[in-house]
């Protein structure tokens, strides 16, 4: 899994894959300039009460919440612009590496869309509903944090890997056959999504290790 690891950065030097990252960047970085830009304005052309120093006051703490908030999600969003774009990141590694392997099976835009949006809707609401946990019980909160989302983030880039080689149910079957490894290597790639800088890979950097984490399990699978 090391080594598969070390493949996945050694990924990154491929141009193509990272202007998947890049994209993601810039795509996280408009929306949340447009969302500033919206949230300046409603704050500015709303009169909340008769005191203008409450209603400055109000502007001032709207705006300080929303870029905390926009600084806080903006992993996730980069991440999901990305996700639009990660066949393209696993195609590029199956290439450099599988080189033999037959065409995948066919995709669609709006699917690869929906699986994109579920993913990041699935990571946002088990974390929201584990956040009292977080915040009461310290110690046992990493445990927990890298518990949920090393499984939600191992099954999700296992099956974007997956699905498109041996279909949802195969995959499914594989995944549950051997679920320490897609687990692993989800806790890797919930590590490095709490990692500043780092987390801007996560996307590109999680989809060509979980292409080599696949293909050895499937190696594993069909070996006598």
């Amino acid at each position: 899994m090391i080594r598969a690891l070390m493949l996945a950065f050694a990924q990154l030097s491929d141009p193509r894959s990272r202007r998947v990252v890049w994209i993601g960047v810039a795509g996280a970085i408009a929306a949340f300039v447009a969302l500033l830009v919206l949230v300046e304005w409603a704050l500015t052309s709303t009169v909340l009460t008769d005191w203008s120093w409450v209603d400055t006051a109000i502007d001032v703490l709207g705006g300080v919440l929303t870029v905390v908030l926009a600084w806080i999600l903006f992993p996730a969003m980069a991440a999901m612009v990305s996700g639009l774009l990660l066949e393209e990141v696993v195609a590029r590694v199956e290439q450099r590496h599988y080189p033999r392997l037959p065409p995948p099976l066919s995709s669609t835009v709006l699917n690869d869309m929906t699986t994109a949006l579920r993913f990041l809707l699935v990571v946002l609401v088990a974390n929201i509903v584990a956040l009292p946990l977080y915040l009461a019980a310290p110690g046992l909160n990493l445990l927990v944090f890298y518990t949920i989302n090393g499984y939600l983030l191992g099954r999700e880039y296992f099956e974007l890997v997956a699905n498109r080689r041996i279909g949802r149910q195969a995959a499914r079957e594989l995944r549950r056959a051997y679920p320490l490894k897609p687990f692993l290597a989800g806790v890797i790639i919930a590590f490095l999504s709490t990692v500043p800088v780092v987390n801007l890979l996560v996307p590109v950097v999680a989809s060509a290790f979980m292409v080599h984490v696949f293909h050895t399990m499937r190696w594993t699978s069909s070996a006598p």
